[in-house]
């Protein structure tokens, strides 16, 4: 099932060198999972077939983050290692990471928050060895909740770093 957030006229704010930078809208589970299609397919990193792109079963995981902050926890940062494994067995040219927000904050301090986590992911990524061009930074700070709900269990949900094959 995919979920999709309300319109807006907010753009994204994108850090990267790949254009094209965010299409696509999240879905899954809590742990949200993109497959080529935009589907959502249970948590984990996968590894898809690399056969001319198309990947059978989970890809990349998403990484969550505790409020106000773009720290990588321990959990964020297994979630990213087993990411960068994916990368190394499949040759997709390039992945875009969505930097994403709850609800509280300015629009302002959350597009630029977002921006710091999809960051923060994307920099891990590359000091395990993954190539800078083959990830674009982008945020969206509130503005694609994955839970729409208004409490703590819903905002724990909509403050992760996303990920999408391009």
């Amino acid at each position: 099932m995919i979920i999709l957030a309300g319109c807006s006229s907010k753009s994204a704010v994108s850090t990267g060198d790949a254009s094209g930078a965010g299409s696509g809208a999240g879905s899954g589970t809590g742990a949200g999972v993109v497959v080529e299609d935009g589907s959502g397919a249970g948590k984990g990193a996968g590894s898809g077939s690399g056969a001319g792109n198309t990947f059978a079963g989970p890809v990349l995981g998403d990484v969550f983050y505790d409020f106000d902050s773009s720290a990588l926890s321990p959990e964020a940062q297994d979630q990213l290692k087993q990411n960068a494994v994916w990368f190394q067995r499949n040759s997709v040219p390039a992945v875009i990471v969505e930097g994403h927000c709850d609800e509280r904050g300015t629009d302002e301090y959350n597009i630029a928050l977002g921006e710091r986590r999809a960051v923060a992911a994307k920099e891990y990524l590359v000091n395990l060895g993954v190539g800078n061009g083959r990830i674009t930074a982008v945020s969206f700070g509130e503005e694609r909740p994955f839970d729409p709900g208004h409490n703590e269990e819903a905002w724990a949900k909509n403050r992760r770093a996303h990920f999408l094959t391009k």
